[in-house]
């Protein structure tokens, strides 16, 4: 409407002028209800023609958006393990800082795991008082069996010395001999004891300690898991958790955490297909939102998606048909407020509306370029204005719309 009265005052009203001072024809009389298509009709058509020419210029270079939504993500409250709920720590509704505890499940059985690995570690240090103990008694058995071996070794000497004179029988000769050789092995055998002590308290016990420890924190892990935290601050929705509840992963969770900075980073719009040739980073952009009536955001985009999500296929057991996808789909575009803080007083998930301004400052610095070119690109930047102006009457109607026109 604003676009056909604009360009009606180009050529409607130029038209009527001419036809009443120039060649005196009066409304009401030469000109009346019957007459105006006649006396009229190259001001009309101009202006019909005039008309649709403004309105795809300006929602081609200037596209406008009702699909715009402050987006938000939520946490999923769930524990890692399933449990009945032992105590619960907030309410709903209630805010929560990042590490605040929520609620704990029993952890009797990881309790009783951690208390068996801290068990175990102690009869480990136990074992190794022991084998130190006994590796001291190994080093006096060696110094007996030494002894002993040393003794059989002088003795036998001296009987082969008296076996030259016939002093002594041949048979008890054989028999120290074979002592000696007895005596080696008893040597022999409690140095081995005692290797076997030393590698017992250097490397067995001390990786059966460190088995130990890490049994002791994977239960200790365990038992943490119990307790469920908040990874972001935010506020807690929907969490009706009671003591006595089963929790499971899987089929039930706890609740809602709604982070705190949710929805108030930057608003994702949806602009037509046509837009995908327009629609670049940088551009400057306005959003009003139902949730903040009679306010202008400025913003910038920042992201152009550049994918359309209803084209998106998933490999399933049966072929797609492609009239599924016939439905066009939008370009996705992140728009980020221009200055800090603006979307505040925006509850996350509002509705808004958004329109993106083509900008030709470069092109139109360029030296080189026509005069053409130059006076279209200005007619492009100035048509801006009334895509800016029908924002602003949006954002003044929107209440009433909403209030009043909607039917709730």
């Amino acid at each position: 409407m604003f676009e056909l009265m604009l360009c009606s005052l180009l050529t409607v009203f130029p038209d009527y002028l001419y036809r009443r001072y120039a060649q005196g024809k009066r409304l009401g009389r030469e000109i009346n209800l019957y007459t105006v298509w006649y006396e009229l009709r190259w001001g009309i058509t101009a202006c019909l023609v005039l008309t649709i020419s403004l309105i795809t210029l300006i929602f081609y270079f200037h596209p406008s958006t009702k699909s715009v939504t402050a987006v938000f993500r939520t946490v999923t409250i769930l524990p890692e393990a399933i449990g009945r709920v032992d105590e619960v720590y907030v309410g709903i509704n209630q805010k929560v800082e990042a590490g605040a505890p929520l609620f704990r499940l029993d952890g009797s059985q990881q309790q009783a795991a951690l208390e068996s690995a801290r068990r175990r570690i102690a009869e480990i240090d136990a074992a190794m008082e022991v084998a130190q103990t006994e590796l001291a008694g190994a080093d006096g058995a060696i110094q007996e069996a030494q002894g002993a071996y040393q003794m059989a070794v002088d003795e036998y000497e001296m009987k082969a010395e008296l076996l030259k004179t016939d002093a002594v029988a041949r048979r008890e000769v054989e028999r120290l001999q074979t002592s000696i050789e007895s005596r080696k092995g008893a040597v022999d055998a409690t140095l081995a004891k005692k290797k076997t002590l030393e590698t017992q308290i250097s490397a067995l016990l001390p990786a059966q300690k460190a088995s130990a420890a890490a049994a002791e924190k994977e239960a200790q892990v365990a038992l943490d898991k119990t307790l469920v935290k908040a990874g972001v601050a935010g506020s807690v929705q929907q969490f009706t958790l009671r003591r006595g509840d089963i929790v499971n992963s899987m089929l039930r969770p706890a609740g809602i955490l709604v982070p705190s900075e949710a929805g108030r980073v930057a608003l994702i719009a949806g602009f037509g297909q046509i837009e995908a040739q327009v629609m670049k980073q940088g551009m400057i952009a306005e959003a009003t939102c139902v949730g903040k009536p009679f306010t202008i955001i400025p913003m910038v985009v920042t992201v152009v998606q550049d994918v359309i999500a209803a084209g998106q296929l998933r490999p399933t057991d049966q072929l797609v048909d492609a009239q599924q996808m016939a439905k066009p789909g939008t370009l996705t575009v992140y728009l980020e407020p221009l200055y800090p803080g603006q979307l505040e007083g925006i509850p996350p998930g509002s509705s808004c509306i958004a329109n993106a301004y083509t900008n030709n400052h470069d092109a139109l610095a360029d030296e080189n370029i026509g005069t053409l070119q130059w006076l279209y690109l200005h007619v492009v930047d100035a048509v801006g204005l009334v895509h800016a102006m029908i924002l602003r009457m949006q954002a003044v109607l929107l209440p009433v719309q909403t209030l009043v026109l909607s039917g709730h």
